[in-house]
């Protein structure tokens, strides 16, 4: 067997990871046709091992193996990405890296690296001409430069350049592990960051979380991703010029992300959830006084101003058909989350690598049209979905109510191991592989950001629309530059 084959957030021995010639690694990529979530090196003695990460969506498993390039020997290897195009951000980012070359890769350019010229792609022609937007935006907007290339209004192509902000943040958590660590990579997905984190160092430690602690947690994931859809589709009726409901989502988003701060301090959840479980409790009468009164009105109008504003003939025409990404280009380009479901590629490692908690939650499907409409409506879907969760968690807490909230965690790792912990953000899944040494320490810690797969969604989407529906475009991904940059 060419592949290990485990499980979210359980622990591998490294030893029990094949190490295989990279030809024979890359012909069981191509033969096994799971997807792509973790493809990173690690420097080990006189070279560079590549560890591989496969999922199986619908088994809920993943496939671990790994190759060796010795210092030695070959700097190359032919490119996997001309016939799986989902690979080519992995590809890009390892030979930053290690410099070891994907031979024949299609688009072989520097991920967060500056030091290098970057060749942007350039369409010719008497009537085409550029329209380079960024690095430095107007007020808060982190950065990151695009590049379109037009003819009049029409947009051919967007060549998309981040990287402006790369802070080390992997390095950081090999040397400095800590939750508020974790949770300040990316400000608008505390929770998902810090969980992710959370559980694979309690994987490392075996540590075993009680089941209030759990629940509390994903109370905590759920109320992230609804304050920040609620806030998204007021951006969306925003960019529309639809300002009623750019402004009552704008105060229903308020409603949510004030719970949080009377739970944890935090508008964004900062300091809720700490290794061994979690530093706050919600007690059963501000669940009943509180959160559920809170929850009652904000779906309540949620809902209301949703169907008003759906039924707007200017909002609707500049919704559908706009910034559309095929299934088939979803598919190609690895999307994950939101932005996949949008298409019709519905991935979501709550459900294919299931919470125990979320049994018999039903993720209902929409109509995948690919456009800025799409992915609304998966927005609003997932807004009442998650108060339902979090009114279902609420129920079973009293259940729980004499647990601890938080074990010690005054233990070390368990050497030589490997975890793959995914949380799914509401960008889509949160990926932290994490790996020790023989003598127990953290040696490699990989994070990947939903993001890092769907900036050419973004790209792809806008081609051939107007470059006055980009802001738009832009809004319904709604993706992180610093969750990209690291």
């Amino acid at each position: 067997m060419n592949w290990f084959v485990t499980t979210n957030n359980r622990t591998v021995d490294i030893n029990d990871i094949p190490c295989l010639d990279m030809d024979t690694l890359r012909q069981e990529i191509l033969d096994i046709k799971k997807r792509v979530v973790g493809f990173f090196g690690k420097r080990e003695w006189n070279g560079v091992r590549l560890f591989v990460v496969m999922a199986d969506d619908m088994e809920g498993k993943f496939y671990v193996s790994s190759a060796f390039f010795d210092n030695n020997g070959t700097k190359e290897y032919q490119s996997i990405t001309p016939i799986i195009p989902a690979f080519h951000m992995f590809e890009r980012e390892f030979y930053e890296d290690f410099g070891i070359k994907p031979v024949n890769h299609p688009w072989l350019k520097p991920v967060r690296d500056h030091k290098k010229e970057y060749p942007f792609f350039e369409v010719e022609g008497e009537e085409v001409h550029q329209v380079g937007v960024g690095p430095i935006h107007a007020g808060v907007i982190e950065p990151g430069h695009f590049r379109f290339m037009c003819n009049g209004e029409k947009v051919y192509d967007l060549e998309i350049r981040l990287g402006y902000q790369s802070k080390g943040v992997e390095d950081l958590l090999v040397k400095s592990p800590s939750n508020q660590l974790a949770e300040s990579i990316c400000g608008d997905s505390v929770i998902a960051y810090n969980l992710a984190y959370s559980r694979a160092i309690e994987a490392l430690k075996g540590l075993k979380i009680s089941n209030k602690a759990e629940i509390i947690r994903l109370i905590g994931l759920e109320m992230e991703r609804c304050a920040i859809h609620i806030g998204d589709l007021g951006a969306i009726a925003g960019d529309c010029a639809y300002l009623m409901g750019a402004s009552i989502f704008g105060v229903t988003r308020t409603l949510v992300i004030n719970t949080m701060l009377e739970i944890c301090g935090s508008r964004f959840g900062r300091g809720l959830i700490t290794v061994g479980g979690v530093n706050f409790d919600i007690t059963e009468e501000y669940a009943k006084e509180k959160i559920l009164p809170m929850l009652d009105k904000v779906l309540a109008d949620v809902k209301r101003t949703f169907a008003v504003m759906i039924k707007s003939p200017t909002v609707i025409s500049r919704l559908e058909r706009t910034g559309v990404v095929s299934n088939a280009n979803a598919r190609d380009l690895g999307l994950v989350g939101m932005a996949a479901k949008a298409s019709g590629v519905e991935l979501d490692s709550r459900f294919n690598f299931p919470e125990k908690w979320l049994e018999g939650v039903e993720d209902k499907k929409i109509t995948a049209t690919g456009d800025v409409y799409s992915r609304t409506r998966v927005r609003y879907k997932e807004v009442l979905q998650s108060i339902f969760i979090i009114k279902q968690l609420l129920k079973k807490l009293p259940e729980y109510k004499n647990e601890p909230l938080c074990v010690d965690d005054n233990c070390g790792y368990k050497a030589n191991s490997f975890v793959v912990s995914v949380t799914e953000g509401w960008r889509g899944e949160v990926v932290h592989t994490v790996m020790t040494d023989e003598n127990g320490n953290l040696s490699r810690y990989k994070v990947k950001d939903p993001s890092f797969n769907n900036w050419y969604g973004l790209a792809m989407a806008v081609r051939n629309n107007g470059i006055s529906d980009f802001p738009l475009c832009n809004k319904s991904f709604n993706l992180s530059y610093c969750g990209n940059d690291l």
